[in-house]
């Protein structure tokens, strides 16, 4: 079984589409996928469909998308010529839940944390290529948000926000490798729109702030951190970082040639990991 849930949803059963286009099966198959070969509980699978407020008739109603789903697998099966497996053997039911079956398949989800967890031992070790290397291709999985095409209840809206933030930090921790790499002129482009997009993150401000320093534009990495400190005072009621205002002060103090040559205070970390997504600042260059 092949998964893919980082953009639309696309569950394929020996190269056959088994994903189904009613949208609470969907739902149904979307928890399912991103728990392949764990048993996802019946009480989650109600309360994505449902909210707080299911219909006496749930369980029932639950079964009969699951029967659903067991429909196009076997047709699936079918085409695919297998003979040794069933629809109850790829969809199961076990105690408490139900558990979809991969068959030792592939899984966006999974590939993505592999390749992120290489390429933040890889940060941790210095080796600045290959970290970028790796959590660029990690990165490029995703081809939008994750579940873009399924209309989520509480569980998936959860696991949504999960996901970007695992994106998020692999994000940056990819352009941190790239600022290493002194690809900073390369990286303004990208970070001019990120900065625009998430407008009170404050790492992907302070690397935009470092990047435009180190190519010389000194002036308009302050009026990146004004910007920014103007959004988080009027939206939030907070001032930068004590990290942050510690990068600005120091462009303030040295030339873009110093900042170049990564030995002021803004080469340095502004917080010591990125891999906690409760973290309003990480490392920067």
């Amino acid at each position: 079984m092949d998964i893919e849930v980082l953009g639309t949803l696309a569950v394929r059963e020996h190269g056959v589409s088994i994903t189904p286009t009613a949208l609470k099966p969907r739902q149904v198959l979307a928890l399912l996928a991103l728990h392949a070969d764990q048993v996802v509980p019946v009480s989650a699978l109600i309360e994505e469909l449902w909210g707080g407020k299911p219909p006496r008739s749930a369980r029932a109603t639950l079964q009969t998308y699951v029967l659903q789903l067991r429909a196009l697998i076997t047709a699936a099966l079918e085409q695919g010529g297998e003979e040794d497996r069933t629809a109850k053997d790829v969809l199961v039911t076990l105690p408490g839940g139900y558990q979809l079956d991969s068959n030792g398949g592939t899984s966006d989800v999974r590939e993505f944390d592999r390749l992120a967890g290489l390429g933040y031992r890889a940060m941790d070790s210095g080796d600045h290529p290959e970290a970028a290397r790796l959590l660029r291709e990690a990165l490029a999985l995703w081809s939008g948000p994750a579940f873009a095409d399924v209309a989520g209840g509480v569980q998936l809206d959860m696991e949504c926000r999960r996901l970007e933030e695992t994106r998020l930090c692999a994000l940056d921790q990819r352009i941190e490798a790239d600022l290493r790499l002194g690809r900073h002129r390369e990286l303004l482009a990208e970070l001019t729109v990120l900065a625009g997009r998430y407008r009170t993150h404050e790492n992907l401000h302070g690397q935009f702030m470092l990047a435009l320093h180190r190519s010389g534009r000194r002036g308009e990495a302050l009026d990146v951190y004004q910007r920014l400190r103007t959004t988080l005072v009027r939206e939030l009621g907070i001032e930068p970082s004590v990290a942050l205002r510690r990068l600005q002060r120091s462009i303030l103090m040295t030339g873009p040639e110093t900042a170049a040559g990564a030995t002021d205070a803004s080469d340095r970390p502004l917080a010591s990991s990125a891999r906690n997504p409760d973290e309003r600042l990480v490392r920067v260059g």
